[in-house]
């Protein structure tokens, strides 16, 4: 197991009767040592949150219908959680191939009313396993309205909510106006049983303003399913410097805000389109813990240790030296 911290399962437990099972439970990383009497007594002294939880993030690619991407992911999700994983996240709309391409009004009939018939097995699937999952699907929420939407499980199986893209691009080959509304569920962090979660999307990652929202919500990672890669006309040329520029602004966003970063990308292609992969984490310095490949489907893991982010916070005190009373025109469009 990588990371230096061994935690028992006690997210697992079925019943009240699994709790009082005795288990041996060891911190080695501050060279403390102690053994709790049973699963219960591991929770109370462990307080709200585990305090080195495991990430996984599927990167995966397209699959030929709804039906077979979600049992695949199911798989994904079951494999990532007996590897250890607490927290899982999908790539941006994993249901569907990434259909922005082009502009199709066919494409709308792709969208899943949340919640409905996924958001119920992706709800048992947490409870069952005892995980939380970020699950990045397409929403039709009315009549002619449609979202780009993550939803959040907790890991006794309850949905605590959507966060639907704020941003929304239009560029060559990401048609995303065309189909999603602009989110309206705020910057919303989520007190799931494995920490504080911030979610983001794809285009959200380029805008400091959310990232920091997210962070002085307390969230202690921000999650961002993506969907990004390279046009045939631009890699040759701009293919390195696209890449580079989004995972440093993302890596940025990690330092800037103190806290861990997860972002998972897809793989394959979409029409012309070539995803490139490589699905990352970053601890609060903005360093590369985990890293996926440019074109192979995979699961990432990495323990986040909530008390280096304190200890972060502490040393580089961003939050406390930030000039509140100075920034009123950040709310322009444009400092005329």
């Amino acid at each position: 197991m990588d990371g230096d911290v061994f935690f028992p399962s006690f997210y697992n437990a079925k019943s009240s009767s699994d709790l009082e099972k005795p288990v041996l439970s060891y911190y080695f990383n501050r060279a403390e040592l102690f053994q709790c009497s049973s699963l219960l007594d591991f929770a109370v002294r462990g307080g709200d949150h585990v305090a080195m939880p495991r990430i996984a993030l599927l990167q995966s690619k397209t699959f030929s219908c709804k039906q077979e991407a979600l049992d695949h992911h199911v798989h994904l999700i079951r494999a990532a959680a007996g590897d250890g994983a607490q927290i899982i996240a999908t790539q941006e709309l994993f249901l569907t191939p990434y259909f922005c391409t082009k502009q199709d009004p066919a494409h709308f009939d792709l969208a899943d009313p949340l919640p409905g018939p996924v958001t119920e097995r992706l709800s048992a699937l947490a409870g069952d396993l005892g995980v939380v999952i970020i699950a990045s699907l397409f929403e039709h929420r009315g009549p002619g309205l449609y979202h780009n939407t993550a939803a959040v499980f907790d890991a006794d199986g309850t949905m605590l909510g959507l966060y639907r893209k704020a941003h929304i691009p239009q560029d060559p080959a990401f048609e995303e106006k065309f189909y999603f509304t602009p989110g309206d569920s705020g910057w919303p962090v989520w007190d799931t049983r494995f920490g504080k979660i911030g979610v983001l999307i794809c285009w959200d990652q380029w805008y400091p303003e959310a990232a920091r929202l997210m962070a002085l919500g307390g969230a202690q990672v921000l999650i961002y399913p993506t969907a990004i890669g390279w046009l045939p006309e631009e890699k040759p040329t701009l293919g390195n410097a696209q890449h580079t520029a989004w995972e440093t602004v993302q890596r940025g966003h990690a330092v800037a805000n103190g806290c861990y970063l997860a972002a998972i990308n897809r793989v394959g292609h979409q029409g012309e389109t070539e995803f490139w992969g490589q699905s990352f984490i970053a601890n609060p310095y903005g360093e590369i813990v985990a890293k996926a490949s440019i074109d192979q489907e995979e699961i990432i893991h990495h323990e986040l240790d909530y008390a280096a982010i304190d200890e972060f916070r502490k040393i580089w005190p961003f939050f406390r030296d930030r000039r509140i009373d100075a920034y009123s025109e950040i709310l322009k469009r444009w400092r005329d």
